[in-house]
């Protein structure tokens, strides 16, 4: 009778740890250690060769506080829970591997730039995204590009910034 209630308890612990992992894996759930914020610096396109040598010197062309979309439902999310975004702040995207990634405004009510950065911390490309307009779907205004991560900052930040492609990219996250 003890053996038969302690490994029905076994088996109902193996079960729950099996859907835990799943719901963490399909992105679901987010696990408890993951980075909920972090930080972005920006430094300019050192193409001489000493850029190696120099990074610890260089001063940033921008600092962003970000936080951090790692999950699949995050990263569908994204800002369209926000009303704003104060300058100097944004959300990044994290995914596994670099791939072409397409974003959109969905639900969005502010302007953005999207910053497509590759899996070798490079950025790649840069959209000035409006939002989308009374009545118009948020679906249909698509930006693409190669990243692994995808920064997204108040529309304007990139230009005020002179954030470019090609720069280089430190990503320094933080779990809380």
């Amino acid at each position: 009778m003890a053996f038969e209630r302690v490994w029905k308890g076994l088996l109902a612990i193996a079960l729950l740890s099996i859907v835990g992992v799943a719901l963490v894996q399909a992105g679901i759930v987010s696990t408890p250690w993951g980075a909920d914020e972090g930080h972005v610096r920006v430094f300019g396109d050192e193409s001489d060769g000493d850029a190696a040598a120099e990074a610890d010197d260089r001063e940033p062309k921008a600092v962003v506080d970000v936080e951090v979309a790692d999950t699949r439902r995050e990263r569908y999310v994204g800002l369209s829970n926000h009303d704003s975004l104060e300058s100097g702040n944004g959300m990044l995207f994290v995914h596994d591997d670099e791939d072409e990634r397409t974003y959109v405004m969905r639900d969005m009510d502010f302007d953005i730039d999207i910053i497509f950065i590759d899996a070798d911390r490079e950025i790649t490309t840069i959209h000035h995204a409006r939002a989308p307009e009374a009545g118009e779907d948020g679906e249909d205004l698509r930006y693409s590009g190669q990243a692994k991560w995808v920064l997204e900052v108040p529309r304007g930040d990139a230009n005020e910034t002179d954030i470019a492609v090609g720069d280089e990219v430190e990503i320094d996250l933080e779990s809380n």
